[in-house]
Parts: structure tokens; sequence; C-alpha cells
């Protein structure tokens, strides 16, 4: 049928004038039709718009709901849906019209989620922290317009139904119906948000909170095991997604280096922007490389790792069968014959499918970046570098020949390192058009309650409080000692809730961190892992004089690799005026103190602990009587380290000395 732009009445398709008003219908009219269709429905409402329009003077309201509509809309339209139309300061969505995906619900879910933590943002920057966004989903069939623009592409009772769920949600909270819940539970996370009377339904519904995006669309890629919530990283992740999308809107090639020691969130980031980028409608190139810190050829491991996931290569792939494939890929990628030419041979080298006679490096380098640049004639190309502390110098290279010569297509740079790559090459990510850097900074302690409470509820304060302050900030560490308290049986799954099996005496190192941090001291140069140790002996804190006295070596060569352990964040200096530590050094985790302890055989630790105790009692005023303590607990560890030495006597006899002056 023909609407008639004049009154908009229907009329027959091949009608040439309006049956009701009489006006000429243009040739090229809209032609519309109602169908039947499975849709998904996201209706979305701010709270606190009210009381910031008081506030604030009109010109400044309308500039901040502009804002507030051009999120809306782009979010929307990023995750693949219509946005049917702005009621005030509302907005109602489509997916599913006028054409069906198979995951157009979690498409809705996935873009819910992302337009509260939008407008949670948005308050923040315009100094209105009472501005919230509120969201109601629902799934079902709707009468859908085939033709319509703006207004009118979908009505029915859905509608009216994604309206009243909306009414139910608290601020900052997505609540979908029950039919939306089982499309879409494979991938995203839920929380039971009780039974409700909706004005004008019959019946009660029952609905449910959407709390975070588990996994790829259609639940691919969902662990098994427990998986902690992500929290306390918002603002990383908004920075991120704003980012890649500039640099798709605009066409250009962005760097963005996160840094941060192990365990901190570098690979949880990676996860959920891999999740991210899985549920948008864009069409990009993802490409995935970790640099490996052993074996030899392993150079440009992480960039052939990219290459032979573009052409579905195994690492064990049959030579004559890899060739063929990156043949196809070059040829699928790259339009350009005589390129094409000059790009394989340079693969065929890098993935040790063919040898170039005396390879330039320089052509080897325009060889690989004429690949990626070829793949941005079709789509944005995203290429995630993970573990860049153990790349190589010449991959390093690479990436900022890229990204030089490469500035104008949309290549999204993502480089994941711990603080050592910086210790080698200070300028990484500075001072460098198109690129941003990212320290990411331990969990504050809510967050870090979140956490433990989203992975293991029903696990009393007092476990986790204890397990918080072992973790010191570092999500991996909470997450691998809750892992170990359910692998020895310290807790029990009963239902949705987590319960001790009785009192945990003590919290021990799991095995997987003992591993990670040990792993860590061992990748110190050996002059910084003896520094290291010693430390160890001497507690949280320690002086440069302790330490040098425990190390046997000159101040002035102790002060260096300090200096050096604290741009690696092990150390930390303290540098707050008002605390009694000031200028001492300290461990930046006791996690890492006890490890390297650990590491120490028994002979090495009595010589550090005496050491340590000998050197207190020379600097030992007399006025201080927290200090006889201390030398009083090197001698008792040192007596404890080896009872039977020949001096192990006059070692107790001191360490009973001290103790009785200290009492």
């Amino acid at each position: 049928m023909a609407i008639c732009p004049r009154c908009g009445e229907a009329n027959p398709d091949r009608a040439k004038f309006c049956l009701n008003c009489g006006s000429p219908l243009p040739a090229d009219v809209a032609v519309r039709r109602e169908v039947r269709k499975t849709v998904t429905v996201l209706f979305a409402d701010v709270t606190g718009s009210t009381s910031l329009g008081e506030r604030l003077d009109p010109e400044s309201l309308r500039r901040v709901m502009g804002r507030y509509f051009d999120l809306m809309r782009a979010i929307v339209e990023r995750h693949g849906g219509t946005v049917e139309k702005f009621i005030g300061d509302a907005v109602m969505a489509v997916w599913g019209a006028p054409v069906a995906q198979e995951d157009d619900a979690e498409r809705a879910v996935r873009a819910g989620l992302d337009l509260v933590e939008a407008v949670a943002a948005l308050g923040d920057e315009v100094g209105a922290p009472e501005l919230a966004l509120r969201a109601g989903v629902a799934t079902g069939e709707a009468a859908v317009t085939l033709g319509a623009e703006g207004q009118g592409m979908v009505a029915g009772d859905l509608v009216n139904t994604a309206s009243r769920v909306q009414s139910a949600a608290a601020p900052g909270t997505v609540v979908v119906t029950d039919a939306t819940r089982r499309a879409t539970e494979a991938a995203i996370a839920y929380e039971d948000a009780g039974t409700h009377d909706l004005k004008g339904k019959a019946e009660p519904m029952h609905l449910s909170r959407a709390v975070r995006v588990m996994s790829l669309r259609g639940g691919e890629l969902r662990s098994s095991g427990l998986e902690a919530p992500f929290v306390g990283r918002d603002r990383e992740f908004r920075l991120l997604k704003e980012l890649l999308h500039a640099s798709i809107e605009d066409r250009k090639a962005h760097l963005l280096s996160v840094t941060g020691v192990g365990g901190i969130g570098k690979s949880r980031l990676s996860w959920e922007f891999f999740k991210y980028i899985d549920g948008v409608a864009d069409d990009l190139f993802w490409h995935r490389g970790r640099c490996i810190a052993y074996g030899e050829g392993v150079t440009y491991w992480a960039l052939a790792e990219m290459v032979r996931m573009r052409a579905l290569i195994a690492e064990e792939e049959d030579p004559e069968v890899a060739a063929r494939k990156l043949h196809d890929v070059v040829g699928d990628v790259v339009a350009d014959e005589e390129d094409r030419r000059f790009v394989e041979p340079k693969l065929a080298h890098l993935l040790g499918l063919g040898e170039l006679a005396s390879p330039s490096r320089e052509e080897l380098f325009a060889g690989w970046r004429l690949f990626f640049e070829a793949m941005t004639d079709r789509w944005p190309v995203i290429m995630v570098f993970e573990d860049l502390q153990w790349a190589d110098e010449s991959l390093l290279d690479f990436i900022e020949h890229l990204l030089e010569w490469s500035r104008a297509r949309p290549i999204f740079v993502l480089a994941l390192a711990r603080p050592e790559l910086l210790e080698r090459r200070p300028t990484w990510g500075a001072n460098r058009h198109g690129s941003t850097s990212l320290s990411l900074e331990p969990l504050a302690d809510d967050a870090m309650r979140e956490l433990l409470r989203g992975m293991v509820p029903g696990v009393p304060d007092e476990l986790v409080e204890r397990i918080r302050e072992r973790a010191e900030g570092i999500p991996l560490y909470a997450v691998e000692t809750a892992r170990m308290l359910l692998d020895r049986g310290h807790l029990v799954r009963e239902g949705d809730r987590f319960l001790p099996t009785g009192p945990v005496e003590e919290l021990a190192v799991p095995e997987t961190l003992q591993a990670l941090i040990a792993a860590r001291i061992d990748g110190l140069e050996p002059d910084e892992r003896a520094i290291v140790q010693d430390a160890s002996v001497l507690g949280k804190t320690f002086t440069v004089t302790a330490i040098a006295a425990v190390s046997g070596r000159p101040a002035h060569d102790v002060e260096p690799l300090l200096a050096a352990l604290v741009r690696k964040e092990v150390f930390a200096l303290q540098m707050d005026a008002r605390s009694p530590e000031r200028g001492q050094y300290g461990f930046l985790q006791s996690l890492m103190q006890k490890v390297a302890y650990d590491t120490l055989s028994k002979r090495d630790r009595r010589s550090r602990h005496l050491a340590a105790a000998d050197h207190l009692e020379r600097s030992w005023s007399g006025d201080d009587d927290e200090i006889v303590e201390v030398v009083a607990s090197h001698l008792l560890e040192a007596f404890r380290l080896a009872p039977d030495e020949p001096d192990a006597g006059a070692i107790r006899d001191r360490a009973r000395a001290m103790l009785a002056r200290a009492g």
C-alpha cells in the first residue's frame, strides 16, 4: 500500500491519487506492507533529568540532552538496532525489524547495558551523578510496517509491555522479560528481579535483571567454571571503546598501550573488549597475538599468529597446505596483482614457509604493512598484542612503523604489557601522534568486595575481608585465592551460595600465584632479583641503609636498583609526608614478598636475618623500644632455621636477651 504524504491515508499500491484527499501520490512513494514478526523492543528512560534541568540554564540543558540523544542513537546503531522514536528523554529502539538476525534479543540487552554505562558516565562528566538510565527489554510478536521510516514501524502489545517493564527497573539497571532471558541467557548473566504487577497487564510478570555479558554471541567461549564479574574498570573500558570508534569513524590508526603488573586485569580487559566487538553490528577484522618469552625464532611470533589466524593456518599445518592457504588469503585481501606479488613472499618469510635472499627489514615491514592496510579497504582492522613486555625490539619497531605509515587507515592497535616494557623502551606509546597510554592501578576496596561477592556469593564478610587484604587490589590474586578455597574443600556450593565448611585458619598462596609471581621474580635482572630476595627478609617496608646492610652492597650501588624496581612496580617509594615511613621503600604486594622469601634457601635466609639484626643493633639509639622487638624476631628466626649450627647457642642467647628487653 502507498501512504499519502499529505493526509497519511493508506492507498492501493498502484493508486495515482489519494482516495481520501485527492492529492497526487508521488511515483517514488515508499511502499508499506504490514507483517507480523518476532522482534525485540527496548525502552529506556533517564532519571534525574528534572533536577538537572532545575540547575542548568536552558541552553546548557539543551547541549547536555543533545549529547544524550546522540549517545543513545550511536549505541543502539552500533549494536544493530533502530531508534524508533524519542519520547521526551526516553528512547524506544527495535531489533529484528525490518531485517531479523538470530541474535537480535542479545544485541538489544548488550545495548541496554552499554546505554546504562554511557549515561552514568555522562552524568559524572556534567556534574550530575544522579543522572541514570533504566531500561526494559521485551521479545515477542509485533506488527511491523515494512517501508516505514521513523516512527510507526512497530506496533502492538509488545511495545506497551517493554514500556511497562522499563518502569519496573531501578535506575542504572536493565530488566528483561522471561522470553528475552530465554533467548539470551547463554551469553548474558542475570539475577532474579521478582514478579511485578505491571499497569495494563492482567497477570503479574516475572522479570530478570541483566548483570553482565559472559561470552561471545550465542554463548560461544563461555567459561564453564567460575568467572568473577568485571568491576572497577568502567572508565578504562569506556576509553577503550571510545578510542576504537574514533579510529573507525575518523579512519585513522591509533595505539592504546595498557600497562600494569601481572594479575592487574590486562587480559580481562582484552576479553571484555573481544566480547564487545563480537556484539556490535560493524564488521571488523579482529587479530590477536601473544608474545612469548622463550624459544627460537620468536622475534615476530605475535604478528605471525595474526597472519596464521587470518589465513586459518594451524601451527603444525603441512607446509604445502599452509602455503596454499596463504596464497588464497592474500588473493582475497590484496586487490592489486602487483601488490600481491610483493606481499605474499614477505608473509611466507614471516611464517617460515619460504626464505627470501637477504631481505631488508624495510621490505619485510612494507610487505606486512600492506597486507593489513589492504584489509581496511573492506573493514577496519583491530590488532591486539598481549605480553608485549617480552616482544623483541624488532616487533616494537614494526608496530611503530605500521602506525606511522598507516596513519590514514582505520587500524586500532591494543598493546598489553607489564611495566618492564617501559623500562626497556621509555618512549613507548608516548609523544606519538595517534597514541594513548593507560596504566592499570589496583582495584579499590569496594570493587574488590564486589568482585568476590559476585564470584562466590554467600561467603562470610570476614573471609571476604581477609582475601581482599591479602590481594591488595590485584584481582587475579583474589580470584585465585577463592578458587583455591573451593578446590581444597574450604568452600562448598549450596544452590547459588558458597559456604565455608569450617574455619579457614590460614590463607595459603595458591600454586597458580606462586608460579606467576616466581616467574616474574625470575624475569628480573640478576642484581634486581637479589635485591628483591634481600628485601623480603626485612619485611613489607625497609630503608636504603637496611637493604644495603643485608645485601652487602654500598648504598650508592643499591639505590639505582631500587629505582629500577620502582619503575617495574615491584617496589613503591613512600612519599606521604604524614607517614612515619616517608622515604622508605616497600613491596607493592605482600604476596611478592612472601614468594621472594620462599625462594631463598634456609642458609641464605639465616645469613640475611643475622645481617638485618646486626644492622638494627648498630643503628639502634636505645630510645626506640620497637626496634628491639624487630631485632629479636630476626635473631629468633635465624635460630629456628638452623638450631644445630655451632653458633646457634649464642644466637639463642642474644634472642632471649632481646625478647626480655622487649617484654
